[in-house]
């Protein structure tokens, strides 16, 4: 094996081992990469650059940039209320549908936010019925189109590099159109596994709060009874905890002492509830000012994972105040300040004068679904304006010799022009991480293909699993990319299987496009844990969700989805033969 190869397998193993192990940033593994591979000779400038240039990704850029005027508009929310009618069945399927194809032209991600609120709000069914439906749907409606998800565009990069014809608009339309119909067929009946989290069950999984006596408080000495705190709505006292231990349960008659810290669980009202109590003093309270309250999610690639509020700094960092904690069904036990934090967990923030500002960072720790940056949207003349146009960019592109890359631009400017969207906006989200990440993968795969290392790994493949044929190894590539998929990140695990495709198709002499084919579906296979993907963590706290409720449902569409998919892609695009 040559340097060149060891070197480029030390730095697959190195991210790879990254990813499972550790808690560190994709972004920096990937680009930690790249710069070893660049201060080795590996790559140079050029081809760097080539590769944070790439078409494919520009236009993913600009589509992320672009969602931001989408996600303000009224579609989504729309759609959310008018699949709130009917029977669970009929519901699943028009919101199964809805979501699907808002998600082949919206990112997946957005579509989710927008519908999160409206689904919450319906009376008729259980939130805990609809969301993971909800959110699978948006990952199957992602593989209907090349825009659909990130990844798919992200595949693409990797097809031009390798000096393929790029994916059209509709290439992964058929087995996407497909795997969708056998979804739904899954989501429909199954869902009626999924706990029906409402009512009572909901006011049992509140958040976590908490609130301290001064030593001038006029509730010292009386009871809790006395006090009134065993008759607020919604809200009830869990804990005290004192330097001399904790109590609980609380029973009516415990008196209440300066310095004591009472812990209360209950909803979002609940903040402004306590503020109005005389004597009470809310965790945070001093930083409170009228400000409005957000909801965030953390992100299982957060720095804050595992660490409490205090450790984390939080308020210093992100310059806001956490007043409330969730953790689906779990009773958290201690201080606010002392607990730890969990990947999922939902946190009720305070913003500070620069929270805004500092909108990157809060994107890589958080997932916002709720508060300021949600609650915003154009009037409804804007809103057809807004989405009047895309649709048009979108059939310029098909219809048109116009690259989707120049109409995107061309809109991204009339939306800044005319005010839908600021300069701020695309501050705040502009994919710096996306960037990063994809451009260090397009240099890994065009490395490991430049090396022989994948050429390599395709000669023992071929050798291992002789007996399977192309069509093994067209399998195998498959299952590895979900594999990949559900342990680290979409991304990478496209940007690590590609390269293994392409090698064992052109050893297997017969076109790439089914090895691509199986990379770009396995890719968006999370479909068994909250953690595979954003829009699977974005419900996984609001719908009160445990572990095995992804199990139950995400098994068998995981079997129903791969089954339909590994049928299907040798049939629309067959392992013909082609010339070396």
């Amino acid at each position: 094996m040559s340097w060149q190869e060891t070197t480029v397998l030390t730095l697959l193993v190195a991210i790879v081992a990254g990813l499972v192990l550790t808690r560190i940033k994709p972004v920096l593994l990937f680009a930690g990469a790249a710069f070893v591979a660049f201060q080795t000779g590996l790559t140079s400038v050029e081809a760097l650059t080539a590769n944070f240039t790439a078409p494919s990704l520009l236009t993913l850029v600009l589509l992320i940039l672009v969602s931001c005027a989408l996600e303000k508009t009224h579609l989504t929310s729309w759609v959310a209320r008018q699949a709130s009618h009917g029977a669970l069945p009929t519901v699943i399927a028009k919101l199964g549908i809805s979501s699907a194809l808002l998600s082949a032209l919206v990112n997946n991600t957005a579509v989710v936010v927008s519908m999160i609120g409206a689904i919450k709000r319906n009376r008729r069914h259980s939130p805990s019925q609809l969301l993971i439906p909800l959110s699978y749907s948006a990952i199957l409606g992602g593989t209907l189109t090349l825009i659909g998800t990130s990844t798919n565009l992200i595949v693409n990069s990797f097809v031009e590099r390798a000096g393929l014809s790029s994916l059209g608009f509709f290439t992964p339309t058929i087995i996407g159109a497909a795997a969708l119909v056998a979804g739904l067929l899954v989501l429909i009946p199954f869902s009626y596994r999924l706990p029906r989290h409402d009512g009572e069950q909901e006011e049992s999984l509140p958040y976590v709060l908490e609130a301290r006596l001064s030593a001038d408080s006029p509730l010292c000495g009386r009871s809790v009874a006395d006090n009134g705190l065993r008759a607020l709505r919604r809200l009830y006292l869990a804990e005290i905890h004192r330097q001399d231990g904790v109590i609980a349960p609380v029973c009516p008659d415990t008196p209440l002492l300066a310095g004591d810290k009472l812990q209360f669980a209950g909803d979002v009202e609940s903040v402004a509830t306590l503020q109005e109590i005389p004597g009470l003093t809310l965790f945070g309270q001093h930083h409170i000012d009228g400000q409005n309250l957000i909801e965030v999610v953390v992100s299982h690639s957060a720095s804050i994972c595992g660490k409490t509020l205090k450790a984390a700094r939080f308020r210093e960092t992100f310059d806001a105040v956490v007043v409330a904690i969730r953790r689906g069904h779990e009773k958290l036990d201690g201080g606010l300040g002392n607990i730890p934090l969990h990947a999922g967990d939902t946190l009720v923030l305070v913003p500070g004068k620069t929270f805004r500002q500092d909108s990157q960072a809060l994107r890589r720790e958080f997932v916002l679904f709720n508060g300021l940056e949600a609650s915003t949207r154009l009037s409804e003349r804007k809103s057809v304006a807004v989405l009047a146009g895309f649709v048009a960019v979108i059939g310029a592109a098909l219809l048109t010799p116009m690259p989707l890359l120049n109409g995107l631009a061309a809109y991204l400017v009339v939306l800044l022009v005319t005010g839908i969207i600021s300069l701020h906006d695309l501050q705040r989200r502009f994919p710096v991480e996306v960037v990063v990440i994809v451009g260090a993968a397009l240099t890994l795969a065009q490395l490991m293909l430049a090396s022989g290392l994948s050429a390599r790994f395709s000669d023992w493949f071929m050798a291992t699993f002789a007996a399977g044929g192309a069509i093994g190894a067209l399998v195998a590539v498959y299952l590895l990319t979900l594999l990949l998929t559900e342990l680290i990140t979409n991304n990478a695990a496209a940007a690590l299987a590609f390269p293994l495709g392409y090698s064992l198709a052109l050893g297997y002499g017969v076109d790439p496009m089914p090895f691509v084919m199986a990379v770009l579906f396995g890719a968006s296979a999370s479909f068994i844990s909250p953690y595979g993907y954003q829009t699977n963590l974005l419900v996984y706290s609001v719908g009160n969700y445990q572990l095995r409720d992804y199990w139950r449902l995400g098994l068998p569409l995981s079997v129903v989805y791969s089954t339909v998919v590994l049928t299907l892609l040798p049939v629309v695009f067959p392992l013909t033969a082609v010339a070396p």
